[in-house]
């Protein structure tokens, strides 16, 4: 087994499935068993860090799950972290984006001057699913002005199809360090 294998592997490991979370019909991929493993966590970052072009001045992790991913590999690559919000939780002038989830609509937010026009950017979230939160994030962080040079996630829910929502935004191979 390679490293990378090994640490796919610890991943697997240390997600769980809670049935009918949060509402009947969805099945939650829990995370708190990797983020309480020091080289489970470890494992995850290097991975998703793994993926990243050369050259991202910024990491984009959206609220609240993306941000325990992206604001260290930030860190591991060597670029600043933008988070994106939900609304009213930024303190300064913001733009904002209403999205389809898999079980309802939620709306994202990011500060209007978080990115400096042409900052190439890396999107790192948890999951990817039906695509919605990584579509919306996009489409924020090219108001700006920036560009996604990067989509990566931990965990992918290929059934949900969310490449074909990705897709169609532009973004046609989104990296994953696990696909179910």
């Amino acid at each position: 087994m390679s490293g990378s294998a090994e640490n796919r592997a610890l991943i697997a490991s240390l997600i769980r499935d809670v049935v009918d979370f949060p509402q009947p019909g969805i099945v939650f991929k829990d995370i708190t068993p990797l983020l309480g493993s020091p080289t489970g966590y470890a494992a995850a970052i290097a991975e998703l860090a793994a993926a990243a072009p050369d050259g991202v001045d910024y990491v984009v992790g959206m609220e609240a799950r993306g941000f325990v991913f992206a604001g260290p590999v930030a860190l591991a690559l060597g670029a600043g972290f933008v988070p994106v919000r939900k609304p009213g939780k930024l303190p300064s002038a913001v733009y904002t984006q209403t999205y389809a989830l898999e079980y309802g609509e939620e709306t994202l937010a990011i500060h209007a001057d978080a990115l400096p026009a042409g900052a190439r950017v890396m999107i790192v979230d948890d999951v990817l699913a039906t695509g919605g939160t990584i579509a919306a994030t996009v489409d924020l962080v090219r108001r700006l002005g920036a560009e996604v040079v990067q989509v990566s996630v931990l965990l992918e829910l290929g059934f949900l199809n969310g490449r074909g929502l990705l897709a169609s935004h532009d973004l046609a191979d989104p990296s994953a360090v696990l696909s179910l």
